[in-house]
C-alpha cells in the first residue's frame, strides 16, 4: 500500500469509525462531494425509530444525511391532513418519498388479476398525493394447485396488465424477490427468474427491486446477476446476512457491491432496509460513507 492509498484508507476508516459513533468528521466542500456515491441513497422507512411519529422518522433519516425515503403502508389509515402534513415535512426536509408498497394482491395467481389491478389503481392515488414516482410489487405466495410454469407467466401477464396503467400514472412498476427462508410460502424467491420476468415483460415501467438480503439467502452469486441485467434493475435493497442488520456486520461484501454498481453506471435507487445494532442515525451514516467510499474506490 503507498502513501496516496493508505491516506485514502485512512480518510475512510475515520468517516465511518466517526458516523459508528455519532459524531461525522469535518470536510472540505470537495470532499464532501466525494463522501456522496454517484447513486441516489434511500431509507426504508419500518427499519428504523417504529416509535416516533412520522415527522419524526422522517427527521432522523434527513439528519443521517439522505435525501430519499421509501414507504410500505404507513400511510393506510392517513387522513387528508396526515396526507399534506406529510408532503410539508417532506418538502421542509428536502426529502422525496421515492417507492411505497401496499399492494396487497400478488400477481403470481391469474385468479388474484382483477383484485391486484384495483389494488395497483389505489396505489396510484396514493402515490400521486406523495408525489412518488414507484410503486413496489410482490409476486405473492405459490398455489400448490398451479404449475411453477403458470405461475411465472400469470406474473408475466399481470405485470403486463399493470404496465398500462403504470404508464398512465407516470410510476414504474418494482417487482421485488423474497428469500424462502422469511416466506416459505412466496413465489418469487430466484432474482433470476425475477429479472426473467421482467424482461419477459419488456417495459420502460417495469423494473425488478433488487433485494441482496433476501438473494443472499436464496441463492448468492450477488454481483453476477447485477452484471448481466443491470438496466432492468430500479432499485436494490440492502441489510447483511445474518439478521438483516447494517453492512458489515455479516457475510455480504458490500464494498465490492457499491463498488460494482458504481462501474456499471447504476442509475437507480440504493435503498438501506436495515434493522441498526448501534444508534439508527449513526448506523445509517456509516451505511451511506461506506457506500460512497466504496463506489468511488
Amino acid at each position: 500500500m503507498n502513501r496516496r492509498e493508505f491516506t485514502k484508507f485512512l480518510s475512510t476508516t475515520v468517516g465511518v469509525s466517526a458516523a459508528l459513533s455519532g459524531h461525522e468528521p469535518t470536510f472540505s466542500s470537495n470532499e464532501t462531494v466525494n463522501r456522496e456515491p454517484p447513486f441516489p441513497l434511500s431509507v426504508m422507512l419500518w427499519t428504523v425509530y417504529r416509535d416516533l411519529r412520522f415527522e419524526e422518522r422522517v427527521e432522523k433519516i434527513a439528519e443521517a444525511g439522505y435525501h430519499n425515503v421509501e414507504l410500505v403502508d404507513e400511510f393506510r389509515s392517513w387522513s387528508a391532513e396526515d396526507f399534506a402534513r406529510a408532503n410539508r415535512t417532506k418538502r421542509e426536509l428536502k426529502i422525496s418519498f421515492d417507492a411505497i408498497g401496499g399492494v396487497r394482491h400478488g400477481i403470481a395467481n391469474p385468479q388474484d388479476r382483477e383484485s391486484f389491478l384495483q389494488d395497483l389503481e389505489g396505489i396510484t392515488v396514493v402515490a400521486e398525493q406523495l408525489e412518488c414516482p414507484a410503486i413496489i410489487m410482490l409476486s405473492g405466495n405459490r398455489d400448490g394447485a398451479l404449475s411453477h410454469d403458470a405461475q411465472h407467466e400469470s406474473c408475466v401477464e399481470g405485470l403486463k396488465r399493470a404496465a398500462d396503467i403504470a404508464e398512465k400514472k407516470k410510476v414504474t412498476l418494482l417487482l421485488e424477490n423474497i428469500d424462502p427462508e422469511e416466506n416459505p410460502k412466496y413465489f418469487l424467491t430466484s432474482v433470476a427468474e425475477g429479472l426473467q420476468i421482467v424482461g419477459e415483460v419488456n417495459h420502460l415501467r417495469v423494473k425488478f427491486l433488487y433485494d441482496f438480503y433476501h438473494e443472499q439467502i436464496a441463492e448468492g452469486n450477488l454481483i453476477e446477476k447485477l452484471e448481466k441485467r443491470i438496466d432492468s434493475i430500479g432499485v436494490v435493497h440492502v441489510a447483511d446476512v445474518p439478521g438483516r442488520h447494517e453492512p458489515g456486520t455479516g457475510e455480504i461484501n458490500y464494498a465490492n457491491i457499491f463498488k460494482k454498481l458504481a462501474s456499471l453506471n447504476f442509475e437507480g435507487r440504493v435503498a438501506m432496509e436495515f434493522l441498526p445494532t448501534n444508534d439508527p442515525v449513526a448506523s445509517l451514516r456509516a451505511a451511506r460513507l461506506l457506500a460512497a467510499s466504496s463506489a468511488r474506490a
